[in-house]
């Protein structure tokens, strides 16, 4: 099963992304480029695509919900490191249910992460 997030990107056309201007590069080597990041407030940076509606990050690749994906997935800044998919840790998450019915696709359940033995899912069955 691969993870969710790699097919959806639904929460990277949804919410704002922002941030202490410290978590970005040059302040931060491990944080967001700089020519990804624009001012919000005096100590605050956004993501660019993410400061006004309609809202797509400029890291967001691919197509939400077939294909999408974080293209500075090492490098994001902490919004995105603390927005947690839903059940994947045993809970629910609003954001990620929110962003995902924004985007006409359905919330993820504890199935997503546990699905159920079976032909197609079962890591033991005899393919002929």
């Amino acid at each position: 099963m691969s993870h969710p997030c790699v097919s959806c990107g639904a929460c990277c056309a949804t919410f704002r992304v922002a941030f202490h201007w410290s978590e970005a590069q040059p302040a931060n080597p491990d944080g967001p480029p700089a020519e990804l990041v624009v001012p919000l407030r005096r100590h605050e940076l956004v993501m660019r695509g993410t400061e006004s509606a309609p809202t797509r990050c400029v890291a967001l690749a691919g197509t939400v919900g077939v294909d999408g994906h974080c293209s500075i997935y090492p490098l994001r800044p902490s919004p995105c490191r603390a927005l947690v998919p839903a059940w994947e840790d045993g809970q629910p998450s609003p954001q990620c249910d929110k962003a995902r019915l924004a985007h006409g696709l359905p919330p993820l359940t504890p199935a997503t992460w546990n699905p159920p033995p079976g032909p197609v899912n079962d890591a033991s069955a005899v393919v002929p």
